[in-house]
């Protein structure tokens, strides 16, 4: 659990009470009481959480690194997703029509070869 982070604020798992995880993401209790107050809102916009718009250079350099290490853990969960389906015999063609690219594309991404 040492690299965990709430996908949706970045928070490392140490900085926040809970993390529920789901397939390749996980969300902390901060963002799911702010969920729960999106969805009992009555605004039709879907919200930029957070609103980038209103935050300053410094702070959105700030949150930067945060929002790459969602990443690098997506990525990662993607991997081990794509490694479990290969060892099931799924072809390629398949994977790349699930994500929305060609085979070609899945295994230059996920192949390990060169």
């Amino acid at each position: 659990m040492d690299g965990i982070r709430c996908s949706f604020c970045a928070k490392h798992h140490t900085e926040v009470n809970k993390v529920v995880a789901g397939p390749g993401v996980y969300i902390c209790d901060g963002c799911v009481g702010m969920c729960v107050e999106i969805i009992a809102s009555t605004a039709e916009a879907p919200v930029e959480w957070p609103d980038s718009t209103q935050m300053t250079d410094e702070e959105m350099l700030e949150a930067l690194p945060r929002v790459a290490a969602v990443e690098k853990q997506v990525d990662a969960a993607l991997r081990i997703w794509v490694s479990r389906l290969r060892a099931r015999g799924v072809p390629w063609g398949r994977i790349g029509e699930a994500l929305g690219v060609t085979r070609q594309t899945a295994w230059g991404r996920f192949s390990g070869e060169e």
